[in-house]
């Protein structure tokens, strides 16, 4: 296919010549007043001028940068020569599922470009974004079922993790089914990352794209104790377990239990669905919002209250905005919605009023030290320095901890850890044959995209392992 080179750009000097571009963004007040994505797409032709940019190195840091080893130099050059539909393939073929992880990845790849320090990074995330919009649009991404291979994988776990290991064994003919106790796949896509990030139809067409590759789901099915672990086993060739979340860290403060004092992940997860069961409803209309904590699921609490007409939004956070763990682009983002942030601040106590609802944070202001395990500085309370802010509803998103694998029934054979995190060897193999694990639930909350790396480990992982079983039947 012949293309004509970016019109006006030397392509030896694109980096220098060429001024980085992000994906368009709506503005803040459009944006605060519903729950659509933030971001559309490049056009064509600034994809490929920003494509242009990279400048192709030998050895790719952005590649190693990423947590899924993208190829990013491959579909960078195809952008660049106008090839949308080539490069969308190969984005499709040497990753999985990256129309939803590129818009909750915190971009790695391009902290890692090798130009960042000397000019800005190529924009990787915008237009891997671009490419995949453009090739759902022109059938890039149609999927048809591979020749099967007879072999049969169980997967426990619908979320992010499950999903990733489901497509890539699938996409290669094994006959997998998911099992899930909740009664919609998606997990945390679904619940836990706000519409305004991740609409959720891109979810339910990836979905509809597993069950063409012939992934069947199986929900409202807790192992252990609706399936045995036997009988996973028995039906199947090997099973798969996996999480992407850990269980949030609760506030042990005093006052902690008053009322309007919740989990920020909750809060989240009701304002993603139609019809919440599990929590009463959290109204924050009006009111003096408060969220302990500074990373990223903390600005999705912020951002999200903005949208439900919140008298205030304020983010509580014991470091300085140096060291604020959530990525630098959802804290921007945060603050042009109108977040407001009091840093060096620690809360102590809530205080209620004699309804028992909270009326007031008690906080602290701290000054930092030396680095902690993290690295990052320690808070230190600088005593007397005591002080109230205002709060109607308390939002708590202070991360989260390793989610204990329950080992209901016959799922006590696989052996886990005291603090409940599952043991696997370096293939991601249980102690029971034939039965990996990965994400949260082996490695303790972590990084999002951590656990997807797992899942794609697990799944060539389960490839060798059933291969090798093959072979040792042919030899017998």
């Amino acid at each position: 296919m012949k293309t004509e080179p970016v019109p006006n750009v030397e392509s030896k000097y694109a980096w220098r010549e060429v001024s980085r571009a992000e994906s368009p963004k709506r503005s803040a007040s459009e944006r605060i007043a519903d729950f659509f994505e933030v971001y559309s797409f490049l056009d064509e032709e600034t994809a490929r001028e920003q494509a242009s940019r990279c400048i192709q190195c030998p050895e790719p840091t952005c590649v190693e940068g990423c947590p899924l080893n993208n190829q990013i130099p491959e579909w960078l050059a195809l952008t660049s020569e106008g090839r949308f539909l080539d490069a969308a393939r190969l984005l499709q073929t040497s990753s999985c599922m990256e129309e939803i992880f590129a818009r909750v990845c915190s971009r790695p790849c391009e902290s890692n470009c090798i130009l960042d320090g000397h000019a800005d990074p190529v924009a990787i995330n915008a237009i891997e974004r671009f490419l995949h919009d453009y090739g759902f649009a022109h059938g890039a991404m149609e999927v048809a079922p591979p020749p099967p291979t007879g072999l049969k994988v169980a997967i426990v776990d619908s979320g992010p993790c499950g999903l990733t290991c489901a497509y890539d064994l699938a996409r290669r003919g094994y006959g997998v089914t998911v099992f899930d106790a909740q009664a919609e796949p998606g997990g945390l896509l679904v619940k836990g990352i706000p519409a305004f990030k991740l609409q959720k139809n891109l979810v339910q067409r990836r979905i509809t794209l597993l069950q063409q590759l012939g992934v069947v789901f199986r929900m409202g099915v807790k192992s252990g104790r609706d399936i045995s672990l036997q009988d996973l086993r028995a039906q199947h060739d090997a099973v798969f377990f996996g999480a992407c979340a850990g269980q949030a860290r609760p506030l042990e403060i005093p006052g902690a239990d008053l009322h309007g004092v919740y989990q920020g992940l909750a809060f989240i997860i009701q304002k993603n669905l139609d019809n919440p069961a599990e929590t009463a409803p959290i109204d924050v209309k009006g009111m003096r919002v408060v969220v302990l904590g500074g990373g990223d699921v903390a600005m999705d609490c912020l951002r999200t209250a903005r949208r439900c007409e919140p008298r205030d939004v304020l983010c509580v956070y014991r470091r300085d905005e140096a060291s604020l763990p959530a990525h630098r682009h959802e804290f921007a983002e945060a603050l042009e919605e109108g977040a407001r942030f009091e840093f060096l601040a620690t809360p102590i106590a809530l205080a209620g009023n004699p309804a028992g609802h909270v009326a007031h944070v008690r906080c602290l202001r701290t000054q930092l030290g030396e680095p902690d395990a993290s690295g990052r500085p320690q808070p230190q309370p600088i005593p007397g320095s005591e002080f109230d802010l205002p709060a109607d509803v308390v939002l708590v998103a202070f991360g989260f901890d390793s989610l204990p694998f329950c080992a209901e029934g016959d799922l006590s054979q696989i052996a886990v850890s005291p603090d409940g995190r599952i043991g696997v060897d370096e293939n991601l193999m249980t102690n029971v044959p034939g039965v990996f694990a990965g994400g949260a639930l082996v490695r303790g909350a972590g990084l999002f995209l951590d656990s997807v790396r797992d899942a794609r480990k697990a799944a060539a992982a389960i490839q060798h392992y059933l291969a090798a079983q093959g072979a040792r039947k042919t030899v017998s």
